[in-house]
């Protein structure tokens, strides 16, 4: 009976090491596929962060387990052997099927919260009208929008992506622009048509003018004695009027029929295609400043951040080429 056992077991463990993968050192064929596509083991190395001789050995102890050469060495090239030809595709093919399944699974794994910290306007008057999208596009990552003035830090705030109001200049962090801002005025339709309705540059007189303080940004900051400059007009006082340090907090006091704002296109996109704003002039000046995307270079390998990232670039393409006028 105890022999019989045995043999049961012993069997067993045969049958089941027949049934396992026989691989070699994931490595070794990394190198191999590199040196191949490159046919060169210097250009392999750069790719793999490795030296020449490192893919030597490696590629040395690939066709020890093996049992026959892969590449004919010559003096400055190196060939691929009739046997390394007919499998590299298939090495390689495995390697991509591999990048596909490690990316499936880190989007699973990096499901969940994303917290973005982004400048007010742009959360206000842009982003939260695009979140539907990408909830649908990607419903198990949850989006925390944190909207402030102030510049967050990634690591102690938990902070996985921000949208900075800026010049774009943010050293050591991956940088995206979203948006080259060009600014105009807009008002409410009813001051086109009141008791002194805006129809021309000269009309503004009788209005007021609504001013954004965008602060310490840069020193050629949009305003509306540049606008003004841009409009010919000389007989205008372009100081007077209410000054707002949110740009949205402009926006609002427009829509209410309070004045004419002076404002960025991407911040009014929506307001204009509600007809909740229009603009009076078919005149913009350009900005240096705009809202650029911001994280540590390693929130890029999060799968999460970077699908956001993908998202909101494409769709913040779209918004601004419906955002900007046709200008004279």
């Amino acid at each position: 009976m105890i022999s019989i056992s045995m043999n049961k077991k012993n069997l067993f463990v045969h049958d089941w090491k027949s049934c396992m993968r026989r691989l070699p050192p994931l490595k070794s064929l990394q190198a191999f596929e590199a040196a191949a596509r490159w046919l060169s083991f210097t250009k392999a190395a750069e790719e793999l962060f490795v030296t020449p001789a490192a893919i030597s050995q490696q590629i040395k102890q690939l066709e020890a387990y093996l049992g026959i050469p892969l590449f004919h060495r010559m003096t400055r090239a190196v060939q691929l052997t009739e046997e390394a030809k007919t499998v590299l595709p298939l090495v390689t093919e495995g390697f991509d099927r591999l990048a596909e399944a490690v990316e499936r699974l880190a989007l699973e794994e990096e499901t969940g919260l994303l917290t973005v910290s982004s400048a007010p306007t742009f959360a206000i008057k842009w982003l939260v009208h695009q979140l539907t999208d990408f909830s649908n596009k990607y419903p198990d990552i949850d989006v925390r929008l944190d909207a402030s003035l102030e510049t967050r830090d990634f690591q102690r705030d938990g902070i996985d992506v921000s949208i900075r109001l800026g010049m774009g200049d943010y050293p050591g962090l991956h940088v995206d622009r979203i948006f080259g801002e060009e600014v105009s005025p807009v008002c409410s339709p009813k001051l086109m048509s009141g008791a002194k309705p805006l129809g021309s540059l000269e009309d503004l007189k009788n209005h007021r003018l609504l001013h954004v303080e965008w602060g310490a940004l840069t020193l050629q900051s949009p305003d509306w004695r540049m606008w003004a400059k841009a409009a010919g007009l000389d007989d205008i006082d372009v100081k007077r009027g209410p000054r707002f340090t949110v740009e949205s907090m402009a926006i609002e006091a427009a829509i209410n029929g309070d004045g004419v704002a002076l404002v960025s296109h991407s911040a009014v996109v929506e307001d204009l295609k509600a007809g909740r704003l229009v603009r009076p002039f078919n005149l913009a000046v350009q900005s240096d400043i705009g809202y650029w995307l911001v994280c540590p270079h390693s929130h890029m390998r999060r799968a999460k951040v970077r699908v956001f990232c993908e998202w909101l670039l494409a769709g913040a393409s779209k918004n601004a080429r419906e955002a900007t006028p046709a200008l004279p």
